[in-house]
């Protein structure tokens, strides 16, 4: 009757998670800041700390987890504008922004993750999770770009994964793992038609409603004992290769392609004492891997390389590399304490502010909270993290329009400035039974 009843939660879970998921926020660029909440209350540290490893940590650590279900919902808020500077110049051929600042819609999201672990023996574990990337959404109720065809502007990218991960004891203290992920992702743009005319595919660039994309990708690792209390974790998930959105073949680069990045975490946990333990991980995004993420806009390039096209302009952003530091502790009673920050390079350069008007993924820093209560002895207990996401900024030119006065003479000068800011916050409530 138990086993039942834990099949039929996670099977409603599963139902309406679908139902529920939706967009996503931009926290490492537009991965997540952490997976779950025990992760998210260590800032997302953990590559080395097996108890946060279910919902897509390190594959490695499943096996020492035991038994073990676990779900959970994320609310997210998130607060993104931008600001146009200077009057545009109305020259031809130009792209000059209304002046002033407009902040984006949609501000609460709720995203679930679930996961289970099965021991198949004493040195073997067999896992299965549902969980979202981080992703990019944007709402803006104005025609940023003066397309008449669309009242807002901005574009929804939101990814889901399902995960098998099968992990295995190769010593005492030593493990390895292996994650198979389904991937899916759907994306939707407004408001950009404007850019019709340097598009591969005019038609297949703005208002063309939710595409959707399919994909299989990879994630291993390895977590091992080096010392007493020191253990050392090490995943990598490579870029995982998705069919492409034909609808928007007109605004992606590769007609369309959107991959996910890959991506490496290295970690170490240090158990101070039998209550306290600390860790640090470091995380490397490549963003670079992927042309439509990564392809710099270029306007004088248009004419040999427009939107859609392999070389075609996308959101000029940089590989990055993220620092995550983590602090658990646990009090009598069955409460433990978490707390983590976290550091991640700027992907969104100041020449590319304003493609990236539509994803302004600028925030670098977090600060994090979170508790567990054991409910009783049977291994049940509810986890409570919350992630605040400093206000960032990044103010570049617009690369589209130009002084007129200085055009005249043959000075092609920046006319406008363009500022992105954005801030986040999230609460995640989850369950382990």
């Amino acid at each position: 009757m138990k086993k039942n009843f834990r099949f039929a939660i996670l099977l409603l879970f599963v139902i309406v998670g679908n139902g529920l998921f939706q967009k996503t926020l931009a926290t490492d660029g537009y991965f997540g800041l952490g997976y779950g909440a025990l992760n998210k209350g260590l800032a997302g540290a953990g590559t080395a700390w097996y108890k946060n490893s279910l919902i897509n940590g390190n594959p490695a650590g499943n096996v020492f987890l035991g038994r073990q279900y676990n779900l959970g919902v994320g609310l997210f808020n998130p607060n993104r504008e931008y600001t146009v500077v200077g009057s545009p110049s109305g020259m031809p051929g130009t792209m000059g922004l209304t002046p002033g600042t407009v902040t984006s819609d949609s501000k609460l999201f709720a995203i679930p993750n679930l996961g289970a672990n099965w021991m198949l023996n004493e040195k073997s574990s067999l896992s299965a999770t549902l969980f979202g990337n981080g992703g990019m959404n944007t709402n803006y109720p104005t025609q940023t770009f003066y397309d008449q065809s669309s009242k807002t502007t901005g574009i929804n990218l939101a990814q889901m994964f399902i995960g098998l991960t099968y992990s295995r004891k190769i010593a005492e203290k030593h493990s390895i793992g292996v994650t198979v992920l389904a991937a899916y992702q759907y994306f939707e743009a407004k408001g950009i038609a404007s850019f019709g005319q340097m598009s591969s595919a005019p038609t297949k660039l703005s208002g063309n409603g939710t595409d959707n994309a399919y994909g299989v990708g990879l994630k291993v690792g390895y977590m091992g004992q080096l010392a007493t209390g020191l253990t050392l974790g090490v995943s990598y998930q490579p870029k995982t290769n998705m069919s492409k959105f034909k609808n928007y073949a007109g605004l992606f680069a590769e007609q369309g392609d959107f991959d996910i990045p890959s991506n490496l975490s290295v970690g170490l946990a240090y158990q101070i004492n039998e209550n306290w333990a600390v860790m640090a991980d470091y995380k490397k995004i490549y963003y670079s891997g992927v042309a439509s993420v990564s392809n710099p806009m270029v306007p004088s390039a248009f004419a040999t390389a427009p939107l859609g096209s392999d070389k075609g302009a996308g959101f000029g952003w940089k590989d990055i590399s993220v620092y995550k530091f983590g602090s658990e502790y646990n009090l009598p009673k069955g409460w433990t304490l978490r707390a983590g920050y976290s550091h991640c390079d700027e992907p969104v350069p100041t020449t590319e502010t304003m493609f990236n008007i539509l994803a302004p993924g600028v925030v670098q820093d977090h600060i994090t909270a979170g508790f567990s209560k054991a409910l009783g002895k049977s291994g049940n207990a509810v986890h409570v993290a919350f992630v605040y996401a400093l206000q960032a900024s990044v103010k570049g030119n617009n690369p589209m329009d130009f002084d007129a006065a200085k055009a005249a003479l043959g000075q092609m000068v920046p006319n406008q400035t363009i500022e992105l800011k954005m801030n986040q916050y999230e609460l995640e409530v989850a369950f382990t039974f």
